[in-house]
C-alpha cells in the first residue's frame, strides 16, 4: 500500500494540555519531528504516477496512541488499496496542530498538486477557546491556498465539535463554522468527524480525546461514506469494510 505518512509528533492528551501545549506546531513551515516514526510507503516528494488523496489535520488524523495503519487515513487507503483504486493516501496530520499552524505549512505541503484534500483542523482551537474569528480565518485561508495550489482538487472539510466547557455559545458559533465554510466555498462536508466515537469511552484512550482502533475503524466508516462518491472507478458492488491489519473485527 502507497500510504504516506509526514509525522507523528507529541500531542494533548487533555484540553488543559491543549492550552499550554508548544506553540512551535503553529509557526512550523514543514511538519516537526519527523523522526519520531518513519515513514510509512514511499518518502515525501517522490512519485508513484497516482492521484494524491491528502489529509490534513492534527493528532486526530496523525493516529495519535495508535499504528499507523490503524488510523483513519491509514484504513482508508487500505481500502483503497483493495479495490485498486488509483489514488495515493498521504498523512500529512500534525499532533498539536492549530488552524493557525497549519495555514503556516499547507503550502510546503502542496508542494505537488492533490486529487482531493480533507481538512481536518480547529479542534485545538476550540479546545484552547482561540477567538472563533481567526479560526474561521485560518481555515479559509489554507482553503484558499489548496485552490490556488491545486485547482481541481475536491477539498473535504471534517467538521468538528468541543464540550461546552467554554459556554454554550462558544460551543455553537464553533461548530457553526464548518457548515458555514463548506456551504460558501462549495465544499464537501463531514458534518461531524467524530459522529458515533466522541465522549463514548469505550471509544478512546485513556485521555478521552483520541480514537482507540476500534474508534478509527468508525471515524474511517464516517469518511468513506463521504469519500466515496468522489472517487472515479469506485466498483459499488464490493462492501464498504475496514479492517484492521492488527484486529480481524470489522465495521460493516
Amino acid at each position: 500500500m502507497r500510504f504516506v505518512r509526514f509525522s507523528l509528533a507529541g500531542l494533548l492528551a487533555l484540553a488543559l494540555t491543549a492550552c499550554h501545549s508548544n506553540s512551535s506546531s503553529e509557526t512550523a513551515k514543514a511538519p516537526a519531528a519527523t523522526s519520531a516514526a518513519p515513514a510509512v510507503g514511499p518518502k515525501p516528494g517522490a512519485t508513484s504516477g497516482k492521484k494524491r488523496l491528502l489529509f490534513f489535520g492534527n493528532s486526530l488524523t496523525a493516529g495519535y496512541g495508535v499504528e499507523p495503519d490503524q488510523a483513519f487515513p491509514g484504513l482508508i487507503g487500505q481500502k483503497i488499496d483493495s479495490l485498486q483504486l488509483d489514488y495515493e493516501v498521504v498523512n500529512a496530520g500534525l499532533s498539536g496542530e492549530t488552524t493557525a499552524g497549519g495555514l503556516s505549512r499547507v503550502g510546503w505541503v502542496l508542494r505537488q498538486p492533490v486529487a482531493v484534500f480533507v481538512l481536518e483542523l480547529g479542534g485545538n482551537d476550540g479546545l484552547r477557546g482561540l477567538p472563533l474569528a481567526s479560526t474561521r480565518r485560518n481555515l479559509q485561508g489554507i482553503i484558499d491556498t489548496v485552490r490556488r495550489r491545486s485547482p481541481k482538487a475536491q477539498i473535504v472539510l471534517a467538521g468538528m465539535q468541543i464540550p461546552p466547557n467554554l459556554g454554550a455559545k462558544y460551543a455553537a458559533d464553533f461548530k457553526a463554522i464548518y457548515q458555514d465554510l463548506a456551504t460558501q466555498n462549495n465544499l464537501v462536508l463531514i458534518p461531524f468527524l467524530l459522529q458515533g466515537v466522541g465522549g463514548d469511552r469505550s471509544l478512546n484512550q485513556a485521555d478521552g480525546i483520541h480514537p482507540t482502533p476500534a474508534g478509527h475503524r468508525i471515524v474511517a466508516r464516517t469518511v468513506w461514506t463521504v469519500l466515496q462518491p468522489l472517487l472515479p472507478n469506485y466498483i459499488t458492488r464490493r462492501p464498504s469494510r475496514f479492517t484492521s491489519s492488527r484486529s480481524s473485527s470489522r465495521l460493516r
